[in-house]
This record gives structure tokens, C-alpha cells and sequence, in this order.
């Protein structure tokens, strides 16, 4: 008897089973279904929005961006580096531009990022940025930016304090001189916060490092570099999003 009870019990088992496997095979082809109904549905606004003009211009500044990040990472890491601020392993020094593989490509995607989302917060914020809006007042803002970083290789100053001082002046000079929006003040203050974060981490991995060190494992005066960065590449995200009219009515 126990057997046979045994027996009947796996029967009815395997029968319910037996039921409850259709029901699962519908269920998980609904979800499938959905699944890729939504991808299907996010692959044609990807393709819809890449095929406006908006879609066409993000990627144009994007491009743009990222070329002017890439170039401002070699000019600009190699005077750090003829002048011994930071320090990469031999074989690093030993490429044509002195610089790790990684650096041009990572500091274009940030330049990329941060000139796209200049635009974007004045227009959430509802404060389109008209402060010098010419391209004239962009190549200056450029030139200030390197002339602050080729100071903090070249200038000589009893302790890093009066430099980080000496920097952190200039940098607001830039940015009152060439922004003076709230947006680009709090902006500039965010990117040279977590720039200055990434870097402590890379240095202490030992990725690459810095001579005398005197603000955890990097310069103090690094942050005015990341906030002048920050400004600069903004405004040249702004001018580069401004349309024919809107630059037909600042003439």
C-alpha cells in the first residue's frame, strides 16, 4: 500500500506539473514580448531623436567637445610632466606625448559631458547664459585657462599654499571675468569637487603621482585647475549651442 500510495502521489504530482508548465510558458512569453516591445520602442526614439536636427547637433558638439578635451589633455599634461608636477611609470614617459593611453580619451568624455550639460542647466534653470557670448570671448577664456595652468608648472612660491592661493584667485577671476552665472559658479564647483575625489583615488592606487604632495596625495592647488577646466569647457559648450538666431540676435 505505501508504495502504491507513493506512486499515486508522484502521479498527481507530475500531472500538476504538467498543468502548470503551459501557464509558465505564457507567462514568460508575455514578458518577452514586453520586453522586446520596449526595447523595440527605445531603439526608434534612439534612432528618431539621432535623426532630427537636435539629434544631429548633440553629436556634432559632442565630437567637438570631446576633440577639444583630447587636445587640452596632451598640450596640458605635458607641461605637467617637463616640469615634474606629475609622475608616470617609465614606460609611460617614454611615448610621444608623455602621457598615460588613458588620459586624452577620459578627459575628453568629461569635456564632452560637462560642455553638454552647461546648456542643458541654464535651460532648466530657466537662465539662458548672455554674458559675452562670442567666440572671440571664448578663445580668451581658453587662453586664460592654460595661462593658469602653466603658472601652477612654472611659478615659484615659498609653500603650495601661496600658490593654491595665487590660483585659486585667478580661477574666480576667470569665471567672473567670462561667466558670472550661478549656474557656472556651482557647476564649476561640483566638476573640481569630484575631479579632485577621482584623482585622490587614482594617485593612491598608484595609477600615477605627484611631487611633494601637500593636500592628501595631490597638489591643493589642483581643484582651481579642475574648476577653471570646468568654466572654460561651459562656455565653449554654450557658444557651441547657440543657434543661428539666437546668434543672429547677440550681433
Amino acid at each position: 500500500m505505501p508504495r502504491l500510495e507513493e506512486h499515486c502521489w508522484s502521479c498527481s504530482c507530475a500531472r500538476g506539473r504538467d498543468k502548470n508548465d503551459p501557464k509558465i510558458s505564457i507567462w514568460l512569453a508575455r514578458r518577452i514580448g514586453e520586453a522586446m516591445s520596449s526595447l523595440n520602442s527605445l531603439v526608434t526614439l534612439a534612432y528618431s531623436t539621432l535623426a532630427s536636427s537636435k539629434g544631429r547637433s548633440l553629436i556634432r558638439r559632442s565630437v567637438v567637445l570631446f576633440t577639444v578635451g583630447v587636445f587640452l589633455a596632451l598640450v596640458l599634461n605635458l607641461l605637467q610632466v617637463q616640469r615634474h608636477v606629475t609622475l608616470f611609470p617609465e614606460e609611460v614617459i617614454a611615448t610621444i606625448f608623455s602621457s598615460a593611453w588613458w588620459v586624452p580619451p577620459c578627459c575628453g568624455t568629461a569635456a564632452a559631458v560637462v560642455g553638454l550639460l552647461y546648456p542643458c542647466i541654464d535651460s532648466h534653470l530657466g537662465e539662458p547664459h548672455k554674458f559675452k557670448r562670442e567666440w572671440a570671448s571664448v578663445m580668451r577664456c581658453i587662453a586664460v585657462f592654460v595661462g593658469i595652468n602653466h603658472a601652477s608648472a612654472k611659478l615659484d612660491f615659498a609653500n603650495n599654499v601661496q600658490l593654491s592661493l595665487t590660483l585659486a584667485a585667478l580661477s574666480l577671476g576667470l569665471w567672473w571675468t567670462f561667466d558670472r552665472s550661478r549656474s557656472g559658479l556651482g557647476l564649476g564647483i561640483t566638476i573640481a569637487f569630484l575631479a579632485t575625489l577621482i584623482t585622490q583615488f587614482l594617485v593612491y592606487n598608484g595609477v600615477y603621482q605627484y611631487t611633494s604632495p601637500d593636500f592628501l596625495y595631490i597638489r591643493s592647488w589642483l581643484p582651481c585647475i579642475f574648476f577653471s577646466g570646468g568654466v572654460t569647457v561651459g562656455n565653449i559648450g554654450r557658444q557651441l549651442a547657440m543657434g543661428p538666431t539666437e546668434k543672429a540676435h547677440a550681433d
